[in-house]
């Protein structure tokens, strides 16, 4: 009672009360004090009561009580009124602020942003010039800000429209400065209310409360507060709550979300024993199922009151800096100012040191109120900054123990700070924040230093060194710009942070190092992706502080000096034997021994790579002159390591080190893999290549040799007779020899010669292309990042290579360009194994293809910058040819044994390399200047002994075995001659003797004339083939002939049908269904092969049966009303499926993919699947067998059924008994027999439901035939014959097919005796023909012509199988739903709940009426069914007062008349105008003023999908040929109209009809308008459906997908008010975006759990349904509540790919071919079909719960 009044006095207490008390704090002596006494009294009156209060209780409470007067005393007055004040004359803030939600979607514009990290939200991206940048889009993690308005961010536009300051910057200013009182009313309130916010939110257990907030009476009244941690899972917590706290399920479930969210939650209220009693229940346990108890808290109701009160003070301090800068400012202040005890920290740093200790709700609150604050203002940002340095080591340790994800923590704010440039380098100077953080990491990762003061990762824990890694980021962001200008004080802490970092490389160089392994297989694998995780994080920062270390010249030989200093002090790997001389073509080479084979060595080198890296930036940027005493650096002992790693990583490929398992392996793969080799393998080339610049060439070569164990090989010291050791020295000579190529030919890097950045990726590119054709995303992935994750892909795309647009699946492709191609080095480093031997035959191919020689030559590289250059003397050295001689002698000797063809083409490269330098040098400068003299040497070293090198390659060029080398050769002897003319001064031509030029033109002669034979056998074969092939098509399409045939072919097989001469025209003419001129039905012979036996048989009514494979579903493709689905009457009451309402709510269609079998093939295959099904793993997902699915055997199409082959029925047709029979049987005699006939069924049914146990003879009907019924068995007399008879294979799979679509199609159990079952057949047929017709005019194709094969298979079954369920059913029942379906046509029949014209689809009454009226013909004891003659009566009547019947239901329905042309009235017109004219008396409305021209139109329009359905049914019943126009021309077309009508024995005016049959129709006209439910809808009471029916298609989508992404996140959950994450997910069907995934959509289905998705699909699609997942770009396919699959979204970048979960982040725009296959994927019905066969593709091992989307 008190807070009810407490409530309705709110409004009128409000203002003076607040008022009132703030004004006796402001007067008291201690403000403080007094502040703190109302929150004790007021605090714990509102939050936790024994009893709760609602939350808008709670709520009102709070502002009034708290809230309100805490606002009074800060602004003096009533706060609304200085409010109002503050916002005249301020400016909205330039910077956006927006903190992100988990999963919100952000952009980053890649041509202005600063880094990767400088992003924008939505909203603003929408507003900004970077829309029509390169922008990427990803989802944020949570915890990020918008980036907007910061000018540190963007390079241009750094605002949008709505930050745009504008003129709002000269009023910062003013904006900051508030009234001197008002700023230290500000500062005390906040300073008193931000302490306490601190106190209890830093609050521990055994806290208590200080004196000014202890309450008077301390009651016994305490919580049990259960925290979130992340070793429980869910099941875990709800266990152990049910079991603690004596909580069901469902209110576990509650508190265990609630826990998740908010990260804690109180689980029991009560006396401090028994709270005790429930946390030691709770430790207890949670201790049985994890090692660690759940972490539990038992505090005082009053502590919780006062820490709730200080979570809502947090958004309630939000709201007030929001107010104003000068507000945003004091807060600031209060929350940096040091405490007045030193020791203590500022409160914000309290804050922050205590986060990791923190519940999620309170760092939430925490975190959002720093980022509104003071990462909104750049001093304070600065202020603030400083103070995260300043803890930021025991920040990330409390981070590394905590259990929480990163987003969490306070830790992640790093990015908002050392991502500005300015405050990075700030501090650097002030905090040397470089030193802070490797020093933290060091300190992290001490526990893993061994003896040697390397690290050294046996045993360590992955979850925490994950998270030591994240630290990385942080120096990565510190470095992510460097600066312009230098300071005296950057420089100084800069290279003090350098030393500190080489000190952690030092750890690093030379860690885990590996020993061969002999004799025994390595026992354990020994810890190795730690290291290259390491190596992977340091990737960036190493090139980034080699990009600042270049940025001045001072730095550069600081570093550098520092750099050798620390590589000198390593002291790994010694060398255990002294110096010796080692003696190699009058060389003398004096080192140290030492083999890679025995010693141990180390991957991991980053000291010598950085030095590689910081001695070619000397040279780049001319700093190198500025180093002392350069001849003092010792380039053998430099090299010594990386190539000891180079030897190590040949030897793993040459299969030496196998007993050391898989991580060597894997470590030599990461070693030269995109993600490292920039810092890694591409160093050690380059430190190679500095000391082959500084060394006598033939030392370096004589070193090489000796690192590899090839010395004593080469020098013809070491014999060995081993296979394997032979094999070993082959495979080694190969990597020696590829090593030597790099050394020699990779020269694109900036430094080493004269390239750019963009063109070392044009290369990178080119040499992908050359393995294959390539999509950007695939290139993308192979090319090295730099710090910005950019490979400068963009930039060189266009120039290298040409694009080919994707088509309806697939992505776009690059090709490299033709021109392109002379760049191609079939040696490039970094291609691996599989990408060398790829790109190799892929080119050899392209070069034979073009009738080229597929030599493939070296290309002519860039010349070396002029420290390098001595690099060249290496190719002409006496080694070098000593070593070339060797390789070249032993395979002219052809000694198998001692050469490999890859060593051979290694070897013919490195000439090739020689000649080309030779070449260029030589046109580039005069003979006398050149000192490369290897075409010299290589024609006279060894030509006395005739082994000169030149003659050696003539020798092997005749070598059968090096075949595949024979162009290369040639090209090299040529390259000989040409160098030796330039040399000579002479013409290539002439000094090429005739001796040398006639052997070769010889040659080339057999050569041609051998490919000339070559490529006649070939031709020979070819045809030879084709003959084959040509054979077994014709055998497949007469053993599939089903497939191929479109329709029957006419004309050929037809038998003459009449007694008088047909001809040609005749029968042309003849193409009507039905009526007395109805065609012929064309004599067919089908023989079709079983796809499980391949044995052909014919299809006949009495052999056994043939089926075809079929999928019924249920389906709302078609409807009118989505979303409304008919509840079925389990009692079988109502009209429905009797009748079928004109909205198509739900069909039931039946689909086949055409492939036939014999009955009992397919029983048998169907047990099978069934018992091997259930014996696999997750086969359910696929097949549900319990509702009879299995997969076709040939297609692997999902089905249900199998439809029995009927063949459609011979019949003769005698015109002259037809034309007699018209004569008498006029439409109004038809409907007299016709209601005769039903009047006496009727009786006789009743009769016979009488006499059911007595005998029921012929004396019975004799008496009701004598009884004065004379017309009851007229209707026998225009003819009959027998019924048809069919085999039981086919009466038993007539069942079958039939009980599968009862059971689907209205969702029941099976039963073959009910009622309904024929309904249901009749419903599947007109539907599948309906849902058939509507894909046509969609796609505007021919009625007839266009059809698939399957289609048309699937089509003629389905109707055959529907015509034939009067045989299988009770005639009875027939008889029964014919009388009924009959009385919405002849009111004579009407019951009381037949339906009117307006509530009936006519195609569904049409095919029900068609089919079920031969039972009218059934005599006790005689199965009969009307003859030819009859028939085509019985179907034209019925077809013509159907359509009279549409005719009027457009007409009712129409509203929308088309506008009179001026065209004169024609007959057709008056007739409309007619007709219209009486239906508007008949329902007694105005007549209006319209032509006659536009209701015809109209009606012509509205009935035109009718007649195309009629026309595809009856062409399936009678088999009669339609006429050619329905054939080929698209249904659009003009002449479709008189074509149909010509077929369907209409009148091309259609209105005649009711002039024909006025006397018939007048009457049924008149009744058809009176009915009451007409009469209700007309003045448009209710809902009517209008005629052409819409045509339903998917949703529009918008082209560019950023919109889609703006409508997600604008879209908020109808059932939750929370921020966390949603998963927006529009339904393609209808439009309607959902909540999927998500437990606050949860809806009961059947009595379970289903999600939003599964729940809206029931109802949208009847279980079938098609959602686009914005923000994952992914289309989910879902068929029931336990199957789904996802689906390529149609949208694609600029390169022709789609971009799942947005991973790459490029701009997406909507592709309409794709879109399109969607919608017909959904028009066709081929969900279920996709989705099994993607299940069939991919199976998974743990089944995704469908349901829950």
């Amino acid at each position: 009672m008190l807070l009810k009044q407490d409530l309705n006095m709110a409004d009128s207490e409000k203002p003076s009360e607040g008022l009132q008390l703030s004004q006796e704090w402001l007067e008291a002596a201690d403000c403080r004090a007094e502040l703190l006494q109302h929150l004790k009294e007021q605090v714990p009156q509102i939050f936790c009561l024994k009893k709760e209060l609602s939350p808008p209780e709670e709520e009102e409470l709070t502002q009034r009580r708290l809230l309100h007067p805490l606002e009074c005393f800060l602004f003096g007055e009533d706060p609304q009124e200085g409010r109002q004040k503050l916002q005249q004359g301020s400016a909205s803030s330039q910077l956006c602020g927006r903190v992100f939600k988990e999963g919100e979607t952000v952009y980053s514009c890649r041509d202005c942003a600063i880094d990767p990290t400088c992003v924008l939200c939505m909203d603003c991206f929408q507003d900004s010039v970077h829309k029509n940048h390169r922008y990427k889009m990803h989802a944020s993690s949570g915890g990020g800000f918008c980036d907007c308005g910061d000018v540190e961010a963007w390079k241009v536009g750094p605002c949008c429209s709505k930050h745009d300051p504008g003129a709002a910057a000269a009023m910062v200013t003013d904006e900051a400065v508030l009234e001197p009182e008002l700023h230290e009313r500000a500062k005390k309130l906040f300073r008193v209310l931000l302490r306490y916010v601190t106190d209890f939110l830093v609050w521990e257990e055994n806290f208590e409360l200080s004196a000014e907030l202890q309450p008077r009476l301390k009651d016994n009244a305490y919580y049990c507060v259960l925290y979130n941690d992340e070793h429980h899972s869910y099941d875990h917590v709800i266990y152990t709550l049910q079991r603690s706290v004596n909580c069901d399920q469902a209110e576990a479930q509650t508190h265990t979300t609630l826990i998740d969210k908010e990260g804690r939650r109180a689980v029991k209220r009560g006396t401090l024993r028994s709270c005790q009693q429930a946390k030691d229940l709770i430790r207890s346990n949670s201790e049985h199922i994890s090692l660690q108890p759940l972490r539990v808290e038992i505090l005082h109701a009053t502590v919780m009151a006062h820490q709730t009160f200080a979570l809502r003070l947090g958004s309630w301090f939000q709201k007030i800096i929001g107010y104003s800068v000068g507000f945003r400012q004091a807060f600031c202040q209060v929350a940096l100012e040091p405490n007045a005890d030193r020791d203590r920290p500022c409160l914000i740093s309290r804050l922050m040191l205590h986060d990791a200790r923190m519940y999620k709700g309170a760092r939430k609150i925490v975190h959002e109120l720093i980022f509104g604050s003071m990462l909104m203002d750049s001093d304070f940002k600065r202020l603030f900054a400083i103070e995260f340095t300043r803890h930021y080591k025991q920040l990330q340790k409390d981070f590394i123990s905590d259990d929480h994800e990163r987003s969490i923590s306070i830790t992640a704010l790093s990015v908002q700070i050392f991502t500005v440039p300015t405050l990075a380098r700030q501090l650097i100077e002030e905090c040397n924040v470089i030193k802070v953080i490797v020093d933290t990491v060091l300190e992290l990762l001490r526990e893993h230093l061994d003896e040697s003061n390397r690290f050294f990762f046996l045993g360590y824990n992955s979850d925490k060194f994950s998270r030591i890694q994240v630290i990385f980021h942080d120096l990565r962001y510190i470095l992510i710009s460097k600066p312009c200008v230098w300071t005296e004080e950057l420089r100084g802490q800069f290279l003090e942070g350098f030393k500190i970092f080489l000190g952690f490389l030092k750890c690093m160089q030379g860690m885990e190092e590996v020993k061969r392994q002999l004799g025994q297989h390595i026992a354990v694998e020994p810890e190795w992706e730690a290291g290259f995780t390491l190596q992977i994080q340091l990737r960036h920062i190493l090139a980034m502080f080699q990009d600042w270390c270049s940025s001045d010249d001072e730095i550069m030989l600081q570093a550098f000096k520092e750099c050798h200093s620390a590589l000198i002090e390593c002291n790994n790997q010694p060398f255990h034997k002294e110096a010796t001389d080692f003696y190699m073509c009058k060389q003398i080479l004096r080192a140290r021994p030492y083999k890679v084979s025995q010693e141990p060595v180390s991957i991991h080198l980053p000291i010598s790579r950085l030095l590689a890296g910081l001695y070619v930036l000397l040279w780049k940027t001319g700093v190198i002159e500025r180093l002392d005493n350069p001849e003092c650096y010792d380039f053998i002992q430099l090299a010594e390591h990386p190539l000891r790693c180079v030897v190590l990583a040949a030897q793993v490929t040459a299969e030496m080190w196998r007993r050391n398992g898989l991580s060597l392996v894997s470590q030599v793969y990461y070693y030269q893999d995109v993600k490292c080799r920039d810092e890694m393998y591409d160093k050690d080339i380059i430190m190679l290549q500095i000391a082959a610049s500084k060394m006598d060439p033939n030392h370096f070569l004589m070193l090489i040799l000796l690192r590899f164990e090839l010395f004593d090989y080469f020098n013809g010291n070491s014999v060995s007779k081993d296979q394997d050791e032979l094999t070993q020295w082959n495979r080694l000579t190969e990597e020696m020899l590829f090593l030597l190529i790099a050394i020699f030919g990779e020269r694109y890097v900036p430094g080493i010669s004269h390239v750019t950045k963009e063109d070392v990726t044009m290369r990178e590119v080119i040499h992908l292309l050359c393995i294959e054709p390539m999509a950007h995303s695939t290139l993308v992935k192979s090319l090295p990042e730099n710090e910005n994750h950019e490979t400068g892909l963009e930039a060189v795309i266009a120039k290298v290579a040409t694009f080919r647009k994707p088509g309806v699946s697939g992505h776009g492709l690059y090709e490299v360009k033709k021109e392109r191609l002379m760049d191609f080095n079939p040696f490039f480093y970094h291609y691996s194994r599989s990408q060398r031997s790829k790109a190799e035959e892929s080119q050899k191919k392209r070069r034979a293809q073009e009738s080229n020689d597929k030599a493939l030559r070296p290309p002519v590289p860039p010349a070396f910058s002029p420290s390098f250059s001595r690099i060249v003397q290496l190719l002409c050295c006496d080694v070098f040819i000593h070593i070339l001689r060797r390789i070249l002698q032993r395979a002219a000797e052809d000694r198998s044994t001692h050469w490999t063809e890859a060593m051979i083409q290694r070897a013919l490269h490195l000439i090739g390399q020689a000649l080309v330098e030779e070449k260029t040098q030589l046109e580039s400068g005069s003979v006398e200047d050149v000192t490369f003299d290897f075409s010299l040497k290589a024609r006279a070293v060894g030509s006395e002994h005739g082994k000169s090198l030149f003659l050696l390659l003539s020798k092997i060029k005749a070598l059968p075995s090096l075949e595949a080398q024979k162009d290369l050769v040639k090209w090299l002897l040529q390259m000989f001659e040409i160098v030796k003319c330039i040399r000579e001064k002479s013409s290539p031509t002439v000094s090429v003797s005739m001796d040398t030029t006639k052997p070769e033109e010889s040659s080339q002669d057999k050569e041609k004339a051998e490919r000339k034979r070559k490529a006649e056998a070939a031709k020979l074969h070819r045809q030879k083939i084709m003959a084959q092939m040509s054979a077994m098509q014709k055998n497949f399409i007469e053993s599939n002939k089903m497939l191929y045939d479109n329709m029957p072919e006419t004309g050929t097989q037809e038998e003459p049908v009449t007694s008088s001469e047909s001809s040609a025209m005749e029968q042309r003419e003849l193409c009507i269904t039905f009526g007395p001129l109805r065609g012929p039905t064309p004599a067919e012979r089908e023989v079709l092969t079983c796809i499980l036996c391949q044995e052909e048989q014919e299809v006949l009514p009495l052999a056994p049966a043939m089926v075809l494979t079929a999928c019924v579903q249920r389906s709302t493709v078609l409807t009118q009303c989505r979303g409304r689905i008919p509840a079925n009457r389990a009692d079988g009451t109502g009209t429905y499926p009797l009748f079928i309402p004109p909205d198509l709510a739900v069909g039931t269609h039946t689909g086949s993919c055409g492939h036939v079998m014999h009955a009992t093939c397919w029983q048998k295959y169907f047990e099978a699947v069934q018992n091997t099904t259930r014996n696999r793993l997750h086969a359910e997902l696929i097949v549900d067998l319990e509702n009879g699915e299995y997969l076709c055997p040939l297609c692997k199409s999902l089905c249900n059924t199998v439809i029995p082959l009927i063949p459609l029925e011979p019949l003769t047709f005698n015109y002259e008994n037809a034309e007699i029979i018209g004569q008498h049987l006029t439409l109004p005699r038809w409907i007299q027999v016709l209601a005769a006939r039903i009047k006496g069924l009727k009786s006789v049914m009743q009769d016979n439901d009488v006499q059911m146990d007595g005998s029921s003879g012929s004396s019975g009907t004799t008496g009701l035939f004598g009884d004065g019924q004379p017309d009851f068995r007229s209707i026998l007399a225009y003819g009959v014959q027998e019924s048809r008879k069919f085999s039981d294979g086919i009466a038993e799979m007539l069942v079958v097919c039939a009980t599968t679509v009862h059971r689907v199609g209205l969702k029941t159990a099976p039963n073959e005796l009910c009622p309904r079952v024929p309904l249901m057949a009749w419903n599947t047929c007109a539907f599948t023909i309906q849902a058939i017709e509507n894909i046509l005019q969609e796609e505007d194709k021919p009625l007839f012509g266009s059809l698939q094969n399957r289609q048309i298979a699937g089509l003629k079954a389905i109707v055959q199988f529907a015509a034939s369920q009067r045989l299988k059913s009770s005639q009875g029942v027939i008889q029964r739903h014919f009388a009924d379906m009959m009385g919405v046509l002849l009111p004579v029949l009407s019951r009381k709940n037949t339906p009117s014209v307006l509530d009936v689809d006519f195609f569904h009454l049409l095919v029900g009426l068609v089919l079920s009226i031969p039972s009218l013909y059934q005599e006790e004891g005689i199965d009969l069914q009307p003859s030819a003659v009859s028939s085509a009566f019985n179907n034209m009547y019925i077809f013509h007062l159907v359509t009279m019947a549409h005719i009027l239901q457009v007409l009712l329905t129409s509203t929308d008349f088309p506008a009179a042309g001026d065209a004169e009235e024609t007959e057709e017109a008056r007739l409309a105008a007619e007709l219209y004219t009486t239906v508007l008396q008949h329902t007694g409305r105005l007549v209006p003023d319209l032509s006659g021209g536009s209701v015809a139109q109209r009606v012509k329009a509205g009935i035109e999908p009718f007649l195309r359905s009629a026309a595809l049914f009856f062409n399936c019943l009678t088999g009669v040929h339609p006429p050619e126009e329905l054939f080929s021309a698209p249904v659009s077309s003009p002449g479709q109209m008189e074509a149909l009508c010509s077929y369907l024995a209409l009148p091309f005016n259609v209105f005649q009809l009711f002039q024909d049959y006025r006397d018939a129709v007048s009457p049924m006209l008149q009744r058809w308008c009176g009915s009451p439910s007409i009469t209700k809808a007309l003045p448009g009471k209710t809902q009517t459906i209008r005629y052409p029916r819409r045509r339903n298609r998917l949703i529009d989508l918008p082209e560019d997908y950023s919109s889609l992404l703006n409508k997600a996140s604008h879209f908020q959950c109808p059932k939750s008010t929370v921020d966390e994450r949603k998963h927006p997910t529009l339904c393609l069907v209808c439009g309607a975006m959902l909540c999927s995934q998500s437990s606050c959509c949860l809806s009961q289905l059947d009595g379970e759990d289903v999600g939003a998705c599964t729940a809206h699909a029931a109802t949208c699609g009847a279980g079938v349904g098609m959602f686009l997942r914005i923000r994952e770009c992914e289309i989910v396919l879902m068929a029931s509540k336990t199957r789904g699959s996802t689906y390529p979204a149609p949208y694609l970048d600029d390169y022709g790919e789609t971009d799942p979960h947005l991973g790459r982040g490029n701009p997406l725009h909507l592709c309409p071919e794709r879109y399109r296959k969607l919608n017909q994927l959904w028009q066709q019905h081929c969900i279920l079909e996709e989705i099994a066969r993607s299940l069939e593709v991919v199976n998974v091992m743990f089944a995704f719960e469908w349901q829950l989307v």
